[in-house]
């Protein structure tokens, strides 16, 4: 993981001559001729979660999405204050939370018969909290304060009090297990999930239905990821490096991307398809676990140890460097110059197709990949090539000023998203390595505790806000058609190393000084054993 992070962190946009690097999407959609297609269809409408915006009602009305508990400032930070929080370690600022001790940050998340958490507060309190304990021992907290709170083990309890407080401790869980469902691969959590449940369902009918529809939906949720970490699995072993391939299959009979789909609208259309299905596998807190360390005021453990439970980061971090490569080894291989600038120029359209939908992702692949050192330097071939609408993509792209005009491009296509009627108009996927070096950079920048100890919570809102932006993009379902043939092609074709792209290079065009031909020499004989 900290080799991970040190690459990644230390990614800018490739000028030409340079290795990929790791990345990440964002989106815009402004500037570029939009294609002439326009296949787009309308996408369901998403399930309304339910919270409690009134915390004296028994019923649950509607909240809104991840992009709707945002006003114009940031977090709706106004959270439904008791005379316990003035005086039971919360610190408020302008009816703000600020800051807090952690058991008092605990009982705040749990609910009882006259206040129930704000919705922002959960996702920001679930987010954070692993930088402090595992996300089990805040289960058996939460667990045991509902217990003993409320009376719930007491067989002479008060029913009526139960059936009031039962919607809300359910509601609570139903949030958690929707929007952190990766948790419960733990097997603990799972055991008190179970147990809380049982024990707020006991006689009600109504909620045992709702608990089973709960548990039913997340272990629906566990199925998929183990089945997407199959399918991984395989695609990451069947694949070969393409020299190898090119010693037992003559070239003349391979397959290049252009006769498989000769459309660079259809291409960048299913570059789309596998963005967004990488991205809905990632969860938020894959974000803050990629940062956890040793929390000061624990003394004898770290919270990472036990805390990774998913890789769903690094794998999209990894199809961001094959679909480079692929970029790379699909220039070079073509032994004919004119084939090569033919392709680079399909590429550079592909990768405009890519902007216009929003795929910002794959579009800054497609750029690294061809300001690889191994394409840039075929000169003879670059000269062939038409590079005005190429130039474009590096202007929007240019990593000047913190990537400024990305992030206006980007600012422009979040608000777009949020006004769109159409399922085309909702894609916004952003340039990836950017946005975890932002949220690196905010969790580096704030300490996560005060001097007094407390927990640092106006930090964790302005990171929770970044990473509800994402859980909004991630949930855009992807309106094209799915070409199996070009998804097969795109995840299983054998690519290029770097050495084996170098080789290409100086056979298509020979080296220019005894440096490259030393190394021209080296390859020859390491590759195909012959000098």
């Amino acid at each position: 993981m900290a080799k991970f992070l040190a690459e990644l962190l230390g990614c800018t946009l490739p000028s030409k001559g340079a290795s990929p690097m790791f990345e990440s999407k964002s989106h815009s959609r402004v500037g570029l001729k939009s294609s002439t297609k326009q296949k787009t269809t309308v996408f369901s409408t998403l399930a309304s979660e339910k919270s409690f915006s009134d915390c004296k009602k028994e019923s649950m009305p509607q909240t809104p999405p991840f992009s709707a508990m945002f006003d114009s400032s940031g977090y709706n930070r106004n959270l439904y204050q008791s005379a316990e929080d003035s005086c039971g370690g919360l610190n408020y600022h302008d009816n703000n939370l600020l800051s807090g001790s952690l058991e008092a940050l605990i009982q705040h998340l749990v609910p009882n018969v006259d206040y129930y958490p704000d919705r922002t507060y959960i996702f920001t309190f679930l987010l954070s909290s692993r930088l402090f304990m595992h996300p089990y021992e805040l289960m058996a907290k939460v667990c045991h304060l509902c217990v003993e709170h409320q009376k719930l083990n007491d067989p002479d309890g008060d029913k009526n009090q139960i059936r009031k407080i039962a919607p809300k401790i359910l509601q609570l869980l139903t949030e958690w297990t929707e929007t952190f469902p990766y948790d419960f691969r733990d097997e603990r959590m799972m055991r008190n999930l179970k147990d809380l449940a049982h024990r707020i369902t006991s006689g009600e009918e109504t909620y045992r239905k709702n608990v089973q529809q709960m548990i039913q939906s997340l272990i629906r949720k566990l199925a998929a990821l183990s089945q997407y970490e199959e399918v991984l699995a395989k695609i990451s072993s069947s694949t070969t490096d393409r020299l190898t391939v090119l010693k037992t299959k003559p070239q003349s009979i391979q397959r290049d991307i252009i006769t498989v789909c000769s459309d660079p609208y259809t291409l960048a259309q299913q570059l789309t398809h596998i963005e967004l299905e990488r991205l809905n596998y990632i969860g938020p807190e894959e974000f803050v676990q990629a940062f956890v360390q040793k929390d000061p005021l624990d003394n004898d453990k770290s919270c990472y140890s036990e805390l990774k439970k998913t890789r769903n980061l690094e794998a999209y971090v990894e199809w961001f460097n094959r679909l480079s490569y692929l970029v790379a080894t699909e220039i070079c291989m073509p032994v004919k110059k004119k084939h090569r600038a033919r392709m680079i120029e399909y590429f550079i359209d592909v990768a405009r197709e890519c902007f216009n939908i929003g795929n910002f992702n794959s579009l800054m692949a497609i750029i690294s990949g061809m300001n690889m050192s191994p394409v840039s330097r075929l000169k003879k071939t670059w000269a062939k090539v038409k590079t005005a609408k190429f130039d474009i993509l590096e202007h929007q792209m240019d990593p000047s000023s913190n990537f400024y005009n990305y992030r206006t491009a980007l600012r422009g296509a979040a608000q777009r998203s949020l006004t769109a009627h159409s399922s085309r108009e909702k894609i916004v996927i952003p340039f990836f390595s950017l946005l975890i070096k932002d949220i690196y950079f905010l969790n580096e920048g704030c300490a996560n505790r005060l001097p007094n100890g407390h927990v640092n919570f106006e930090k964790f809102w302005e990171l929770a806000k970044q990473v509800s932006e994402f859980m909004t993009w991630k949930q855009v379902e992807c309106p094209f058609e799915r070409d199996r043939k070009i998804l097969q092609y795109l995840l299983t074709v054998p690519v290029f190393s770097e050495d084996a792209l170098y080789l290409a290079s100086y056979e298509s065009e020979g080296p220019e000084n005894h440096i490259e031909k030393d190394r021209w020499k080296s390859l020859r004989s390491s590759l195909l054993g012959r000098v």
